[in-house]
């Protein structure tokens, strides 16, 4: 066994230098967003860039697909600059290193992606390598990298290596799979040439659609580069979240889990919303983890042998085959006055420790008025997994008169992490503000979230950018208005294709930008139907889930 302290405590990491703003470190946690206007439309550009900075946004990203979105990025700078803004800029790059070496002498960061950077755009095709052959393409990806590294260091560019599950290469797909590990070493090919070289001005991400996947993919990639001594600092973000409440709570779950372990220093909330949307979401998302450190020292608990500390397991109880529950939807909060109520702080005593293994189908509600509530929740957990008390658990969080938006985001953090790590059998939220309805449907998106209970359709939507080829706002709320009543359905609705395809892999079903005004349609990663007007695409959408069985009228 080993000994695991739940305190609160950042992960530490190598400084960074992004133009005016420094991450990393003892810096404070950074918040970012990305625009969702052509970036050959420099007026529009700076309009947008202004209202994220406006709600706070410390730096921002813009596409750059071709060489000429790179250079006019100096015009967008240069605009921005004179109207006394010094916000630093970063150009996201795909599949062309050309404009990757444009942008590094015009904007203070540039953003690559390893799965297209120098390995060709996937095709989803299994590719069988040597050994020598694949320490062939390790080569290939030193010599792509490095002319890169020079010019950002001439010019003190920083560089942000983002990985997307939705895109790795078929390289690395073909030796590792579709796996996190895979997504953890197509980022550490790339970071270790910058070692070699001498580059550390890199902040690294790796993202995923599925929260559960995206907060084991980082925790992965943080063991992996601790082993190597690394200490790059992290971008976390939930790609394709979606919009409105679904995209804030994926958003809190998957950010605020690893925020909570310490691990992160700059966020983006992607929705499929205007972009200075997202900055308010993530400042709460900030604002409640810089909260944890005011809590109480946690004990140090042991941790079994054979625990998966990447994706823990549900623990075993006796409603193992409960899907969780909720308390005011599936448990009248009555029925809990025979529970024994605890808080985790006083710990797992011995006394307590007796009662409960007398009579396992005892209910503990578990509850923390500790603001590290998280860390004592998880301690007393691990305690009860380690004493083999099988007794059902349902975490109760109270938030009093807390403002909604900002119970949105506690809440999913907080039941959130207890779920992910496999510690939950029920959710209880109560507040002062909320109906008893409204607290329930909260609870079921949080489970939804953290794909422990599926209640409703789940739509994995980009946020949209200077690649996006339709109106992809309005668009989601009509494919949403049409098909939101197919519960257990995954319906992806991306803006194009730099990462539909590869994100949709999870999805049920597909709506991808194709080209101007068109659209392609998907059953998983197979595209059924290309370039139909997009006039016509949600009724060829309706057609395709028909065809397949899927689709059942709704209800009135």
């Amino acid at each position: 066994m080993s000994l695991k302290n739940y305190t609160y405590h950042r992960r530490s990491t190598w400084p960074v230098r992004v133009g005016c703003v420094e991450l990393g470190g003892d810096n404070s946690i950074r918040l970012q967003s990305m625009t969702s206007t052509s970036t050959m439309d420099s007026e529009g550009s700076v309009e947008q860039i202004k209202r994220i900075v406006d709600a706070g946004g410390e730096i921002v990203r813009l596409t750059a697909q071709g060489v000429r979105e790179a250079e006019n990025l100096a015009d967008i700078s240069a605009r921005l600059r004179e109207a006394g803004i010094g916000t630093p800029l970063v150009a996201d790059i795909h599949f062309n290193p050309r404009a990757a070496f444009a942008a590094a002498s015009r904007v203070e960061k540039v953003r690559i992606n390893p799965g297209n950077f120098v390995d060709p755009g996937r095709v989803f095709k299994k590719i069988d390598y040597t050994d020598e052959e694949y320490a062939a393409e390790i080569v290939k990806i030193e010599e792509g990298l490095v002319p890169l590294l020079d010019i950002c260091k001439q010019h003190s560019t920083a560089l942000r290596i983002g990985v997307n599950h939705g895109s790795l290469s078929d390289r690395i797909m073909s030796r590792y799979g579709d796996t996190p590990a895979g997504m953890v070493e197509s980022a550490l090919e790339f970071l270790r040439v910058c070692l070699k070289h001498d580059f550390r001005d890199v902040v690294i991400s790796i993202k995923a659609s599925n929260v559960g996947v995206m907060v084991e993919t980082v925790r992965r990639l943080v063991a992996a580069m601790d082993a190597e001594d690394m200490h790059f600092p992290l971008h976390l973000g939930v790609t394709e979240a979606g919009d409105a409440e679904d995209g804030r709570i994926k958003s809190a779950v998957g950010i605020g889990s690893l925020l909570a372990d310490g691990i992160g220093d700059t966020i983006r909330v992607s929705l499929s919303e205007e972009p200075e949307l997202e900055i308010p979401e993530a400042a709460r998302i900030a604002r409640f983890i810089s909260g944890l450190s005011a809590g109480k020292p946690v004990n140090p608990v042991a941790v079994p042998d054979g625990y998966n500390e990447f994706s823990p397991s549900r623990r075993k109880s006796v409603w193992s085959d409960r899907l969780p529950q909720v308390v005011g939807l599936d448990i009248p909060a009555g029925d809990m006055r025979d529970a024994i109520t605890l808080l985790a702080e006083d710990g797992l005593t011995d006394g307590v420790a007796e009662l409960l293994s007398a009579d396992s189908a005892k209910v503990v509600v578990l509850d923390s008025k500790d603001a590290n509530a998280i860390g004592h929740l998880k301690a007393f957990m691990m305690e009860m997994v380690n004493r083999g008390l099988e007794n059902p658990v349902i975490i109760r969080r109270g938030y009093g008169d807390m403002a909604e938006e900002d119970m949105i985001i506690a809440a999913s953090i907080e039941l959130g992490s207890l779920l992910l790590a496999g510690f939950a059998d029920g959710v209880w939220i109560e507040s002062e503000r909320l109906s008893r309805d409204r607290l329930n449907d909260m609870a079921l998106a949080i489970l939804q979230a953290t794909r422990m209970r599926i209640s409703k359709t789940e739509f994995i939507s980009c946020p949209g950018c200077g690649r996006t080829l339709y109106d992809l706002q309005s668009t989601l709320r009509d494919i949403k208005a049409a098909t939101s009543h197919l519960k257990g359905l995954k319906i992806g609705v991306m803006g194009c294709i730099v990462n539909g395809p590869g994100e949709m892999a999870d999805a049920d079903y597909g709506y991808v930008g194709a080209a101007a005004g068109k659209i392609s349609l998907y059953k998983g990663k197979e595209c059924i139907e290309k370039n139909i007007p997009t006039e016509d695409a949600i009724s060829h959408l309706i057609a395709l889930i028909k065809a397949n069985g899927d689709w059942t009228e709704p209800q009135d």
